[in-house]
């Protein structure tokens, strides 16, 4: 199924891939009334993992790069949620970002822009959101970058 935001990706050159599998005992998202509660989606692209610590191994630019594939992951979370219509959603109410950054790396909100302005981009007046982001000292499989998320569905 292809409809606005499909088509509005598709301008920006991105294809959505299918949503990545859970890692462990979760489940990808939990639909509660209209929300979807997207789990955390690590920073991962056609090539694999994006790995490394911000201020160490990544500057701010690949750690941008690395929290919009998270925002891409998101998205397609959201379009299995959405049974493939991902123009029910009305809002991205929540990020929570998690950034792999170094003990005096201090820009996690610069990276997560990554994520924030790809969404503006692509969904245009839903995009707008709450936002943490929060630099931690590891992630799992030692990615850039991790982000779970809250959406407003019809």
């Amino acid at each position: 199924m292809s409809g606005k935001i499909e088509t509005r990706l598709a301008e920006l050159g991105v294809t959505l891939p299918q949503a990545p599998a859970p890692a462990a005992n979760y489940v990808p998202y939990v639909i509660s009334g209209n929300l979807v509660h997207v789990s955390g989606q690590v920073s991962q692209d056609a090539d694999g993992l994006i790995t490394g610590r911000l201020g160490d191994q990544l500057g701010i630019e690949e750690g941008a790069g690395a929290a919009r594939a998270c925002a891409i992951s998101l998205l397609a979370q959201l379009r299995a949620a959405c049974d493939g219509d991902l123009d029910r959603l009305e809002q991205v109410v929540k990020l929570t970002a998690f950034v792999n950054s170094s003990a005096d790396f201090v820009d996690q909100p610069r990276v997560v822009n990554g994520a924030s302005d790809f969404l503006a981009d692509a969904l245009g007046p839903a995009a707008p959101h709450a936002r943490s982001a929060v630099g931690v000292a590891a992630l799992p499989m030692g990615v850039a970058v991790e982000i779970e998320g809250i959406f407003r569905i019809k």
